[in-house]
């Protein structure tokens, strides 16, 4: 792997991190606006919170340790299925666009992550 191609893996991968544990911490602390934005506007029951911020800080966990790769394909999976899920979401309730930057931002740099990522950390690693 070229030097050029580990730093932009880093920089997605911890842009990803601290991405997804600063939502999941805004949602197991349940603050007012993460409650009201998830239960009134999208219509989500306020308990999903705690069940996606467990997610995004497992997940984060997993990309971040060294080898099981299974695990990291189950992560970046889940990571593009839970930011997937938030722009569809926001796009059914006919939010603005504003919100849609977050959720958009992190399934880039979640794509980022994983084409980059070391040939360790692949299921099948380049021969």
């Amino acid at each position: 792997m070229s030097k050029r191609n580990k730093i932009i893996y880093w920089i997605a991968t911890i842009w990803l991190a601290l991405g997804m544990v600063s939502t999941a911490i805004v949602q197991l602390m349940k603050m007012d606006a993460e409650v009201n934005k998830t239960s009134l506007t999208l219509g989500y029951p306020v308990y999903f919170l705690t069940i996606i911020g467990v997610w995004k800080l497992l997940g984060v966990v997993a990309i971040l340790i060294p080898k099981c790769p299974i695990l990291k394909e189950w992560a970046y999976a889940g990571f593009f299925f839970l930011m997937s899920g938030a722009i569809f979401s926001h796009l059914a309730v006919g939010d603005k666009a504003i919100e849609l930057f977050g959720p958009t931002l992190l399934i880039v740099v979640t794509f980022i992550s994983w084409f980059f990522r070391y040939g360790n950390r692949k299921i099948y690693p380049a021969k």
